[in-house]
């Protein structure tokens, strides 16, 4: 019971290490002068939204790590570490950086990170692979904004 305790707690600080790049590397006015589409959600969408997400990932990781030991669950749990590393670079790149498009190849590989992950987890617990869904769909639509924002931007 404690070491189960633990990993969820290690899990959470994994989630909340990835988090500060995000806290740390925030809209500022160069984004707000971006122009962007019109379905852009408010700036206070994403920290409700990442708050929600990064907990739900966190259990999703947590589990695995709880399940028996097993190649895929190795190879889960290295996949998500990846994406954690790639997840903690887009607001660097994006906000800090202002590289709109190196931060467009970084969400591509997020997703498709995130997408191996899930596929992962599901071969190890179909209830985490669930949890890390809405975090692929709200990436899905990070992506697009991205994308959109190049598109709208790109002569900026």
């Amino acid at each position: 019971m404690l070491g189960s305790l633990f990993a969820l707690l290690v899990s959470l600080l994994l989630v909340g290490l990835t988090a500060t790049t995000g806290a740390r590397f925030r809209p500022d006015d160069w984004y707000r002068e971006l122009r962007k589409p019109s379905w852009t959600p408010p700036d206070i969408a994403f920290p409700i939204a990442w708050g929600i997400l990064y907990l739900l990932m966190a259990i999703a990781a947590w589990r695995i790590y709880m399940a028996d030991d097993s190649p895929l669950r190795t190879a889960g749990l290295i996949v998500y570490g990846l994406q954690l590393l790639v997840n903690a670079a887009w607001s660097w790149l994006f906000f800090g950086r202002k590289q709109i498009t190196t931060a467009l190849a970084d969400i591509v590989l997020l997703l498709g990170l995130i997408t191996l992950a899930i596929v992962l987890f599901a071969n190890v617990s179909l209830l985490a692979a669930w949890l890390m869904v809405p975090y692929w769909l709200w990436v899905a639509l990070a992506l697009t904004l991205n994308t959109s924002i190049l598109r709208l931007n790109h002569r900026a």
